[in-house]
């Protein structure tokens, strides 16, 4: 017994890694200290390769591995040797009548199965965390995708973990450094709170792997043969939500500061979860909800875009020939709102830019990339948060009522010319059909109830979150900074009455995009050709709660 309360002598440990990075070095230093290395198939050349001597499995367990290896470590030997509670009278008798040896430390990693999985279809999985790994290739065989399913790894996992008292369960490669440096210190031993950190690492593992399983299998509909290649359901709903991401950060707060509060993310280290933040203040809960808004938004946009956001409303929103002239637009239509807010760039953020960002009051920025001559301008404000960020695929969208989590699409609809209908008896000019594009992507992440004004590529009123329509019209009109006259305007839903109509109108615009299907269509349809105005019919809604 080590002298050291709590802390247990490895003398024996089994090896069997998919992941063989670090391995060799690991090893060498058990062995240092007299540790009895068991290994299995690829692992054990490896180790020996290197000079280790080693047990085969077949040796401890008196059986060989058999079934193309999906039996190799499933033996009363191993989870025995795993799993008997030390110093207990019953299980050193039961383990000494069956002649099973301790096993103290199990080094594992497991079958690649996600990325096997990731090579089925280009579409992104739901919720499992992405692997690293080359671009999706269709046509893995289902009986490929069903071989990379591990059992004897996961279930040797799950043993150790369970008897953290008396075994160290390692699954990461980058614990090796530390776990040496531990093994060293401490004379070939580890403590308890080492052993109960890793179990909760393993536990962890084993929950995100069957996750990954279930999610995958879950979206196809009947197994193919073993050699057909797998396919997955793309339209299917999964039969039960498994979310399974780790603790990113933990943040100082949530929406308010007697909230609690943490990041977890996918691990792909795209997106707002995955942007690398170059300087300032930690990311707050309400940043990273707003920098979501406006990096969903500036996705709508092939064009040099700037978009800012103030609690998760677009404020401004421009197309330009640069990000400075985007910016100068953006900036234009409400300049009082973007104070405090958040801006974004769907292109790099260069000096230009930067230097007339600087002189206003934001929290973050975000870009996909900043030039040295714009992070210098920004330095001098050093709470203020960059961001550089790399767009995701679209996922869907989980949202929590009580009792339950609602789960849909992401609201991935866009409309091309082609797709417009034309409903008045004047068609909308090219510049006017122009805009309305341009507005119709801006108010589709605009709360509902949502009106957006706009010409020449920026918005200059956004009606927001308002419980009439009429209400969204008259409220976006008197945001306006700019005058309104010649503009063109976005409902994110139809006009029930032709009141809201008329209020754009009114407010001078000369031609509106809305989905239509109002039961008062015609209604509105007259009242616009009465006005005037050309209108078009997207027959797609964009309500944004």
């Amino acid at each position: 017994m080590h002298p050291e309360s709590g802390v247990k002598q490895i003398r024996r440990a089994l090896l069997s890694v998919t992941d063989k990075t670090g391995l060799v070095k690991f090893a060498q230093v058990l062995a240092e200290f007299g540790v009895e290395l068991v290994s299995t198939g690829g692992t054990a050349r490896a180790l020996r390769e290197a000079g280790l001597a080693v047990q085969d499995i077949s040796e401890l367990t008196g059986f060989p591995e058999m079934l193309d290896g999906r039996v190799k470590t499933l033996h009363p030997r191993v989870h025995g040797g795993l799993l008997y509670i030390r110093g207990n009278q019953e299980h050193e008798a039961a383990v000494a009548a069956h002649g099973i040896a301790p096993i103290d430390m199990v080094v594992v990693n497991l079958y690649a199965f996600e990325k096997t999985a990731a090579q089925i279809s280009q579409r992104s999985r739901l919720f499992e965390p992405p692997v690293a790994a080359a671009p999706p290739q269709p046509g893995v065989p289902f009986g490929h995708l069903i071989e990379n399913i591990d059992i004897g790894g996961p279930s040797m996992v799950r043993s150790a973990a369970k008897n953290f008292e008396d075994v160290a369960i390692v699954t990461r490669v980058t614990d090796y450094p530390a776990l040496i440096e531990e093994l060293r210190a401490k004379g070939g031993a580890l403590s308890r709170s080492t052993r109960w950190r890793l179990a909760k690492q393993a536990f962890s593992l084993t929950a995100a792997y069957d996750t990954a399983i279930a999610n995958t299998l879950d979206r196809m509909d009947e197994p193919p043969a073993s050699e057909a290649p797998a396919a997955l359901d793309a339209n299917s709903l999964p039969s039960a939500l498994r979310i399974n991401l780790p603790l990113t950060q933990s943040l100082r707060y949530g929406e308010n500061p007697h909230q609690r509060a943490a990041l977890y993310a996918d691990g792909s280290g795209l997106g707002i979860a995955g942007a690398k933040q170059l300087q300032g203040k930690e990311l707050s809960f309400n940043n990273l909800v707003d920098l979501d808004a406006c990096w969903e938004l500036l996705q709508e946009f092939e064009e040099p875009a700037v978009i800012i956001v103030k609690h998760t409303n677009p404020c401004g929103a421009a197309m330009g020939a640069t990000v400075l002239e985007a910016y100068q637009k953006a900036l234009a239509c409400d300049p009082v709102s973007a104070f405090g807010g958040i801006i974004g760039a769907n292109r790099e953020m260069d000096g230009a830019a930067a230097e007339e960002i600087a002189k206003l009051f934001v929290e973050a920025i975000a870009a996909p990339s900043f030039t040295t001559d714009a992070r210098e301008r920004f330095a001098a404000k050093k709470n203020l948060r960059l961001v550089e960020v790399q767009a995701a695929p679209p996922k869907p969208v989980v949202k929590q009522v009580s009792g339950g989590l609602l789960l849909q699409d992401a609201d991935t609809g866009r409309v091309t010319e082609s797709e417009l209908k034309v409903v008045t008896w004047r068609p909308p000019t090219a510049e006017e059909l122009r805009n309305l594009l341009f507005a119709w992507r801006v108010c589709k992440h605009v709360k509902s109830n949502a009106i957006v004004y706009a010409r020449d590529g920026q918005t200059l009123g956004i009606g927001a979150g308002q419980m009439s329509r009429v209400d969204a019209a008259r409220f976006g009109a008197m945001k306006a900074v700019l005058p309104l006259q010649g503009c063109v305007a976005a409902s994110d839903a139809f006009f029930p009455f032709p009141d809201g109509l008329e209020t754009i109108a009114q407010n001078g615009a000369t031609a509106v995009i809305q989905p239509g299907g109002s039961v008062k269509d015609q209604d509105v349809i007259a009242a616009a050709d009465r006005l005037g105005i050309a209108m078009v019919f997207t027959g797609i809604r964009h309500f944004r709660h």
